[in-house]
């Protein structure tokens, strides 16, 4: 008995004062969305996509939110949270409503509490949009944010393939998040038929015999669905951008080996190249690139080479570095392109290797990676085979 009172304190200090409790749907998989892993975990003008909503909900006045996850990105979401307080995880389910059923099981606010449901996937929630749902709460069982649908509207017969044009007069898209009082939500999935799968809360709320109300939407509240919903959602976010465009050039001289690296492939040769890393010519010009166009100095500033934890290091190190500083900016990568200068070894046959590495450590589709090569026709250090030289270019979106 002196757990649950100790219990039931808390809770009464917890709803003290507070205006609404949430739940942060983050348990996807995002597989529409591209390459890059889960969508809630990638960034957003420097930050996590999750982090965007964690913020907004907590600023508007949130006493508590739980953020749903897989299980296995709790680790990922607590460094993505660092530094914020008043949230917790609860582990998703196979489906958005199970995740969502979890969420709010996991809540301690008591059932007469306000309740907001927001999916991860909307970042740019704001508190005017909170107080627009909170205010119309008032006297319904449910509110949401909805948009018109402004695009005509045509439904395809199954049975006869033939088409017809909807009223769109009567139809909003519906957004998040979305408001209900906690208890009630509660009872509405429980009464929700086994085996169907509602498309959001509102739905639940209205086959419970809820009244729900709209609120004005916002097309800030995008929902990262597909790879392009994320340059627009960069645009929202970050204001005015400029392409930033980088140069890079680097040289190694030829000394004992048996095997070069180049744009982080290895190379079986007669030689090595000599350097404090592994001396990859490639990588170097292209990381100068990457520091140049957001003005950032160049490798050796970040790296000194008199620095020995830095020898015989994997030159990706430095190039994963570069990208690190232009994400935090808010910044993506649009294309990189890197010619290598030597007489041997030959680039030919390792070229599509070194674009399929590049692509892989940059997060770029290939298109947007050229790897070239050229000699200097027998004249200079390269001509005489003394080394080997490289020069990369590199265009960057980001804030002005």
């Amino acid at each position: 008995m002196a757990a649950r009172k100790a219990w039931t304190q808390d809770e009464a200090k917890l709803n003290s004062g507070m205006k609404f409790c949430a739940v942060i749907v983050a348990a996807g998989s995002g597989q529409r969305a591209g390459p890059g892993g889960p969508k809630q975990w990638r960034t957003l003008h420097g930050k996590p996509i999750a982090r965007w909503s964690l913020e907004a909900l907590l600023a508007a006045g949130a006493g508590e939110v739980v953020v749903v996850t897989a299980q296995a990105d709790q680790d990922q979401a607590r460094a993505a949270f660092s530094g914020l307080a008043g949230w917790s995880l609860a582990t998703g389910g196979a489906t958005r409503d199970e995740s969502v059923v979890s969420g709010l099981n996991a809540l301690r606010a008591s059932d007469d509490a306000v309740v907001l449901v927001h999916d991860a996937a909307r970042p740019l929630v704001e508190s005017s949009h909170v107080e627009s749902l909170l205010a119309a709460l008032e006297d319904a069982d449910g509110a949401l944010p909805a948009l018109p649908v402004t695009d005509t509207l045509k439904e395809l017969s199954a049975e006869s393939g033939g088409v017809t044009t909807a009223d769109r007069s009567r139809y909003w898209r519906a957004q998040t998040p979305q408001a209900f009082r906690l208890g009630a939500l509660k009872a509405a999935y429980a009464a929700w038929p086994s085996g169907q799968a509602p498309t959001d809360d509102a739905a639940v709320m209205e086959k419970a015999g809820g009244r729900i109300v709209l609120t004005a939407g916002d097309s800030r509240l995008i929902k990262l669905t597909y790879p392009e919903d994320f340059a627009m959602a960069e645009l929202m976010a970050g204001g005015a951008r400029a392409i930033r465009v980088g140069q890079g050039f680097d040289a190694h001289r030829f000394g004992p080996g048996q095997s070069v690296w180049l744009c982080g492939v290895e190379i079986p040769h007669s030689r090595g190249l000599v350097g404090h890393s592994d001396a990859d010519a490639g990588l170097h010009a292209l990381t100068d690139a990457l520091l140049g166009a957001i003005g950032e100095g160049d490798i050796g500033d970040h790296f000194p080479p008199t620095d020995p934890q830095w020898r015989g290091v994997a030159s990706s190190v430095f190039l994963l570095h570069a990208v690190d500083l232009i994400t935090a900016r808010g910044g993506r990568l649009v294309n990189v392109d890197v010619t290598l200068i030597c007489e041997r070894p030959k680039i030919k046959p390792h070229r599509e290797a070194m674009r399929q590495r590049l692509a892989e450590l940059l997060g770029l589709p290939r298109d947007r990676v050229s790897v070239k090569a050229t000699t200097t026709e027998a004249m200079g250090f390269t001509g005489r085979e003394e080394g080997l030289a490289a020069q990369a270019i590199a265009a960057v979106e980001a804030p002005i």
